[in-house]
């Protein structure tokens, strides 16, 4: 497992793509993709505007509180643990898994904050990600050469614990 140590953290408090302050703003950058979410209520709102993502990463809480706006579930289930601050090896066989056999969603046991730096590296370039910004609004990062360097040098913040 890798366990993001707390002196990196702040690293992840900007969006790591372009911020939408209202949803409705996003919605046409979303035209002929595919499209990723991390978070129950981004999934939920696309669902309300009638896009089903490819995968969506849930874990029935939105700012450590349940989530009264759950999302439906599409597609195969895949049940995982991922403890807060931590990507699991589990959550990112998940996430490869869940690319190649969408619709999947990832009901994670835990927190699914971080697991927009796997799935940004999972994902085929031209899709896009959606996650939560509490307070902010929504982040959206296209999927590019750009992307996955970026995630994978905040991937190397990481510490591995553990086999």
């Amino acid at each position: 497992m890798l366990v993001l140590p707390k002196e990196s953290r702040k690293l992840f408090k900007d969006p790591f793509g372009i911020l939408h302050r209202d949803f409705s703003t996003v919605l046409p950058e979303l035209a002929g993709r595919v499209v990723y979410s991390v978070g129950d209520v981004v999934t939920h709102n696309l669902q309300k505007n009638g896009i089903t993502p490819a995968i969506a990463v849930v874990d029935g809480q939105t700012m450590r509180s349940p989530c009264s706006r759950m999302p439906e579930l599409s597609g195969e289930c895949i049940r995982v643990d991922n403890p807060p601050g931590t990507i699991t090896d589990d959550l990112v066989k998940a996430l490869s898994y869940a690319v190649d056999h969408s619709p999947v969603t990832i009901m994670v046991n835990g927190e699914e904050d971080l697991a927009v730096i796997p799935l940004v590296i999972a994902a085929p370039e031209g899709a896009v990600v959606l996650y939560g910004q509490p307070h902010k609004g929504v982040v959206l990062r296209t999927i590019d050469a750009g992307a996955k360097t970026a995630a994978n040098e905040l991937l190397m913040q990481f510490v591995r614990v553990g086999a």
